[in-house]
């Protein structure tokens, strides 16, 4: 058992959990935090992705444990106030999504892309997400949802 306290939506979270704890079942069943999705349980969907001290990770591949200390930001915290986040506005607007299991992983990884690039190429937006699998649209909405967010939060930013 492994006693860990992790900041998480601003909140601390003091838990005992198992040692091979996920931060994924950490998040959804320790949390009730259930938009971070579990889609495959091998890192290849992201569906999982989070941000972790700033970085978007898939929160399948981290235990608990390794996150102790950290600081964790899941789709959740997105929307303030009952404001779409940009790139929530953005998603919606350009259809980036049909059955939305993905859409939580993807607007994280969106969100981390344009953390380091908030200008990206078409190139650098599909280089971007690739370990981010969406099994409905196609990506070609998804990557117009990211040059959307990328206009949205620059003109917000000014």
């Amino acid at each position: 058992m492994a006693k860990v306290t992790i900041k998480v939506n601003g909140k601390n979270h003091t838990k005992t959990v198992e040692d091979r704890t996920l931060l994924v079942n950490f998040l959804r069943d320790e949390l009730g935090l259930t938009g971070t999705h579990v889609g495959c349980d091998t890192s290849q969907c992201g569906a999982c992705t989070v941000h972790v001290n700033g970085r978007a990770v898939k929160s399948c591949t981290l235990l608990a444990a390794q996150v102790n200390g950290a600081t964790v930001v899941t789709i959740e915290s997105m929307a303030k106030k009952g404001k779409l986040h940009p790139i929530q506005q953005a998603y919606s607007e350009c259809h980036g999504l049909q059955c939305g299991f993905c859409t939580p992983g993807m607007i994280m990884a969106t969100a981390g892309l344009l953390k380091d690039n908030p200008n990206p190429t078409e190139d650098e937006i599909i280089h971007g997400l690739e370990g981010n699998l969406c099994r409905c649209t196609g990506y070609i909405n998804i990557v117009k949802a990211v040059k959307m967010s990328a206009r949205l939060m620059r003109r917000k930013a000014r």
